[in-house]
């Protein structure tokens, strides 16, 4: 399952990572976002070990949102050692986002 992350959590989570991290941006009254939230969750169970998926309420954690210069959602932003390598905006099928997850895992087992 995504985890949930917050303004005080996303450090540690994200950016501390030693694995690619697919950071969902979204919010409860986004449709798009509910759309696209059993692809999120299904890509968490499947790259378990390999990259992590985590979700951040934007309503709730507006800090890091705005750091990130979240206009739109939902946009999906992956990290790799504390920095943005890749990003999605909008609803996409579940192959878009598992395409740029392996993308960001293929790098990161390059640069080791």
């Amino acid at each position: 399952m995504a985890l949930a992350v917050t303004d005080k959590t996303f450090k540690a989570e994200v950016l501390d990572s030693n694995i690619p991290v697919l950071v969902d941006f979204w919010a409860a009254w986004c449709g798009p976002c509910l759309m696209i939230a059993p692809a999120v969750e299904q890509l968490a169970r499947e790259y378990e070990g390999k990259a992590k998926v985590v979700k951040l309420n934007v309503d709730e954690n507006q800090y890091v949102a705005s750091q990130y210069g979240i206009r739109s959602i939902p946009t999906l932003l992956v990290f790799h050692k504390g920095k943005v390598v890749d990003q999605v905006i909008g609803a996409v099928p579940k192959k878009k986002l598992a395409d740029h997850l392996d993308k960001a895992i293929t790098k990161a087992r390059s640069t080791v």
